[in-house]
């Protein structure tokens, strides 16, 4: 009897939590409804104290897919267009399709010297996951290849340009931002001449990053000159299907299957401080010759077929026709939104944070983290890793500096350092590592490169690039000034507000 008795009693308990559960539920409706018929006032006050707490929330837990949530739900209609113009990763339409069919093709003429990475593994036990990922996702190790850093972007555009000259078969060229000035002007008549000397020059630019000066003029005067050129991604072209928003970020010189270059600089004057926008332009990029230039060549065909609407180009016709004897190791590796959610660009960021054991240096214009990005930095930072971030204290977009601001306290109180470039915009990409690795190329720290873009880089190791590049961080830290994290909190309340409302828009940013 004692035992039937204690039965209806468990159920009598969960009937009457279920009531109350569904009596508070029940409540909190009708209060809201009440309060939507007759308090407007309070109703819509209590609307803004929702949106600030959702808000809130997102700040402490901010990602990709979190971000556009709560953008849907404070602009239901005008949110959803944004998403599915901006948003949506698309991974099974038909472009993205052709996208991973052309890189296939790429990959295909590939061929990893097992030899080579054998070696890397020996050499390197703990940074060799970094090179195994990259080769798991098609992109080949290589040794026989020099590798040059300059550290400002007067001095890479100088060595470029001076290889550009001594150019005998073809110069291929591929740009985000293209404009009039000295850079191009003192490029362009080079290429001029080469073509007259039956050099073959091929021009990609993308479509946006060329908006002023991609005149039918300007193609015009192309032609006339005997210079191929193709647009990436026209943005009249790409309205329609709303993928206007995916850029070809990638800045790729090749010169006869030899000589590469790759970094953060593009075709304009700001990027030799010739003219300053932003005070000194901070800018990075280094130079292959040998092996690992035929990866480069293989990047610039590949996008070159995608513009050309599927050209049938060999890439086997291109390669190296120089030997080098260098020490070392290059991998150069690309990436786009057409690989989500296994993007080799974030990829390779996640495995060189996450490896690193006695430093990690990172410089970067945007410090526009999702949480996972977040984490690994904190993660590594609070296990004894000697982090430290550079970021321009001179901004070009006033928005985006504030979100760079926003993540400087999580960061800074797990122990991550964080500097401010003083005297201008720092718009290098690279990130040093234990004084065995190296990243350079055009990927920022945000979620544009890491979801959006189009980008490209070289894994660096065991080449004397990766100590120059860490003594350039070093040097660049005499002319920065460190974020303190007493003095973040005490920013203006203002400040405060407008950061954490761009945070949660920074996808669109």
């Amino acid at each position: 009897m004692g035992i039937v008795r204690s039965k209806y009693y468990g159920i009598l308990r969960a009937v009457t939590v279920g009531m109350a559960f569904f009596l508070q539920i029940g409540i909190m409706i009708f209060l809201a409804m009440y309060l939507m018929r007759y308090s407007i006032i309070v109703y819509f006050i209590l609307e803004i104290v929702s949106v600030i707490t959702v808000f809130a929330l997102v700040n402490n837990a901010e990602s990709y897919k979190m971000s556009w949530i709560v953008i849907i739900l404070v602009l239901p209609v005008a949110g959803l267009f944004l998403y599915f113009m901006w948003g949506r990763k698309r991974i099974n339409s038909r472009y993205f399709r052709r996208l991973r069919e052309y890189d296939t093709q790429t990959m295909q003429s590939f061929n990893q010297d097992e030899a080579i990475a054998q070696d890397l593994e020996k050499q390197h036990p703990n940074k060799v996951q970094i090179s195994r990922y990259l080769r798991k996702v098609g992109f080949p190790v290589y040794s026989n290849t020099k590798v040059q850093y300059y550290g400002l972007g007067e001095e890479v555009l100088a060595a470029m340009l001076a290889d550009i000259r001594k150019a005998e078969k073809f110069i291929f060229m591929e740009y985000f931002i293209v404009a009039d000035g000295k850079v191009w002007s003192d490029i362009l008549e080079v290429l001029t001449e080469k073509v007259k000397e039956g050099v073959v020059v091929k021009l990609l630019f993308d479509d946006f990053g060329t908006l002023r000066i991609n005149t039918q003029a300007f193609r015009k005067d192309m032609k006339s000159r005997g210079i191929e050129m193709s647009i990436f991604n026209p943005i009249h072209r790409d309205v329609t299907r709303m993928t206007f928003n995916y850029r070809n970020h990638k800045k790729i010189t090749v010169i006869d299957g030899n000589i590469a270059y790759t970094g953060g600089f593009n075709l304009a004057d700001e990027y030799a401080n010739y003219i300053q926008r932003f005070g000194h332009w901070k800018d990075s990029g280094i130079r292959l010759c040998g092996d690992g230039v035929y990866s480069f060549t293989c990047f610039f065909l590949n996008m070159w077929r995608i513009a050309n609407r599927g050209v049938d180009i060999n890439d086997a016709d291109y390669k190296p026709s120089i030997q080098m004897e260098e020490m070392g190791y290059v991998q150069p590796f690309m990436g786009g939104p057409h690989r989500n959610p296994h993007n080799p660009i974030e990829g390779v960021y996640t495995r060189m944070i996450n490896k690193a054991r006695d430093y990690i240096y990172i410089t970067t214009p945007y410090l526009v983290l999702d949480q996972s990005m977040r984490d690994d930095l904190t993660s590594a930072a609070e296990s004894g890793v000697d982090v430290r971030i550079i970021v321009p204290q001179i901004y070009d977009k006033w928005y985006v500096y504030m979100v760079n601001v926003s993540n400087y306290g999580k960061l800074m109180e797990a122990g991550v350092h964080i500097y401010e470039y003083k005297p201008g915009f720092i718009h290098a990409k690279n990130v040093i590592a234990d004084d065995e690795c190296a990243i350079c190329g055009t990927i920022n720290t945000d979620y544009r490169s890491f979801y959006l873009h189009y980008e490209c880089g070289a894994f660096l190791s065991e080449v004397d690039a990766v100590m120059d590049m860490k003594e350039d961080f070093n040097r660049t830290l005499a002319a920065c000034e460190e974020m303190k994290l007493e003095n973040w909190q005490k920013r203006p309340i203002g400040n405060k507000i407008m950061q954490a409302a761009l945070k949660v828009l920074s996808p669109l940013l």
